[in-house]
């Protein structure tokens, strides 16, 4: 197998955007260029963007037992609780994060921090259940917008090369989330009350508004796709930070019918759909099992021979293996097309969870399975945010990712249902294990279809600036050929 380094066409959608044209030469120089300083802090910023989400899908876990107490809440009412937050962050995704392709990624991450973080402080003076699961929908819908967004900033700013390694780095923000934040609570409840988490999450998240007021950038790529007013001193800016030549002008471009789209339809168009549709699949099965093993296996390993203890152990290891398993994807990802690396990581996390409860009577064994399945099923979530990106273009491509997470979490809220229905139903912990492996085995087979470029070699990112004839190629991607 060899590759070579072909030119893409521009797509008929990015008209003005040919040779020659300011998008091919920043967008190329961008994909082409070793990375800078800059490029990286943009990252680092989305991984703590990323670390709210981890930190909000715990906080009702943590507090759940305090609630429930405090109210005298049945079970059905606490699930309830529980599952109100992740409504919120699927109508996000769904609703919420489409508006960036209309107004811009910075502008949406802003609201949406102010909207989650007000969300949080509400939830703390919440006076009845049915409040605080009013105020964690209201939660979840500014961090469904924050997720969809940080991860096409990521890929937005990251170079061909790096861009796998870029997302996934960020998307590590989740599982530092979980596990700092997590930490955090449990200190706090041993102190205060309940609601001391929820001041927490709140100041932590307006604090985290502040920060990106002044340190996030706008997505290069909206400015160039969309032209809103101002957009040629900003990208100047943006091009002074990044070390690229400053362009003097931007050509008139038709207006993009799809740009800002609130609904999927511009997902289905015909270059579009079959991309769009594995991208769906792929992030309901991985969701519907990724949920299942983060929320059920404390309980599962509890009811498998393991104390309450140790079962929660098992459930904090299965967020630490994930700091390393995002990670490893991405340097994956940085050598080999991400989707086959990504296959590779879903059917490792299959055969894994056949295994997990098999053996309960050796808890080193059992500590050392959740570690790797928190490795691999982590490594999951992170390859699907890297690949959501990729497959489109920059006029719906937080729409794209924005439905693509919100189908996924369309997966998580059913995930919990079916595992307790099957448990009703007299499943054992082992038949639940192996038949949502059976997921991630479905999932590997619809990510393997997906046509991916490979990253570009080390020898295409040059130490020295592009040549006139690179800055001036349409955006090059990497083909495999026989």
């Amino acid at each position: 197998m060899t590759r070579t380094a072909i030119p893409a066409p521009p797509p008929a959608s990015q008209a003005g955007q040919g040779p020659g044209s300011p998008h091919a030469d920043l967008r190329a120089s961008v994909d082409q260029r070793p990375m800078t300083r800059f490029q990286w802090s943009v990252i680092g910023l989305c991984m703590v963007l990323n670390m709210i989400d981890g930190f909000d899908v715990l906080v009702m876990a943590f507090t759940a037992s305090a609630v429930s107490a405090h109210w005298g809440l049945g079970g059905a009412q606490l699930g309830f609780l529980l599952s109100a937050g992740l409504f919120g962050m699927a109508a996000g995704s769904l609703l919420i994060a489409p508006w960036a392709d209309r107004f811009g990624r910075r502008p949406l991450i802003l609201a949406c921090l102010a909207v989650s973080g007000l969300g949080m402080l509400g939830s703390a003076w919440s006076q009845s259940a049915m409040q605080l699961a009013a105020l964690r929908v209201v939660t979840g819908l500014g961090v469904g917008g924050i997720l969809a967004c940080s991860n096409v900033i990521a890929s937005e700013y990251a170079s061909q090369r790096w861009r796998s390694l870029a997302v996934t780095l960020q998307s590590t923000g989740y599982a530092l989330g979980a596990s700092i934040g997590g930490s955090i609570a449990v200190w706090l409840l041993g102190r205060y009350d309940w609601r001391a988490v929820f001041l927490f999450g709140g100041a932590v998240t307006l604090g985290v508004l502040l920060l990106a007021c002044w340190r996030l950038p706008e997505s290069m790529d909206f400015l160039l796709a969309r032209r809103p007013a101002g957009a040629l001193p900003r990208l100047q800016a943006l091009a002074r930070r990044l070390g690229l030549a400053v362009p003097q002008a931007l050509e008139p471009q038709p207006v993009v019918a799809a740009g800002g789209a609130r609904g999927p339809l511009p997902l289905f168009a015909p270059g579009l759909r079959r991309a769009t549709v594995l991208v769906w699949l792929s992030f309901f099965a991985v969701m519907f099992g990724f949920y299942f093993v983060m929320s059920w296996t404390p309980r599962l390993l509890a009811a498998a021979g393991l104390t309450p203890e140790q079962g929660v152990t098992g459930g904090v290891l299965l967020s630490l293996g994930g700091i390393l398993g995002a990670t490893l994807l991405g340097l994956l990802a940085a050598r080999y097309p991400v989707h086959r690396a990504l296959a590779g990581f879903m059917l490792a996390t299959a055969v894994l969870l056949c295994f997990l409860v098999s053996n309960p009577g050796s808890l080193l064994l059992s500590y050392a399975l959740a570690f790797l399945i928190g490795v691999f099923v982590n490594g999951c979530v992170a390859g699907l945010y890297a690949i959501a990106p990729m497959v489109y273009g920059g006029e719906v491509r937080v729409t794209g990712v924005g439905w693509g997470i919100g189908v996924g979490r369309i997966g998580a809220i059913v995930s919990p249902m079916v595992a307790g229905t099957l448990l009703d139903a007299s499943w054992s912990a082992s038949q639940l294990y192996v038949g949502y492996g059976a997921a991630f085995v479905f999932a590997a087979c619809i990510v393997s279809l997906h046509r991916l470029p490979a990253p570009l070699a080390r020898s295409a990112a040059p130490d020295r600036p592009l040549p006139a004839v690179a800055r001036h190629a349409s955006i090059a991607h990497s083909k495999e050929t026989p």
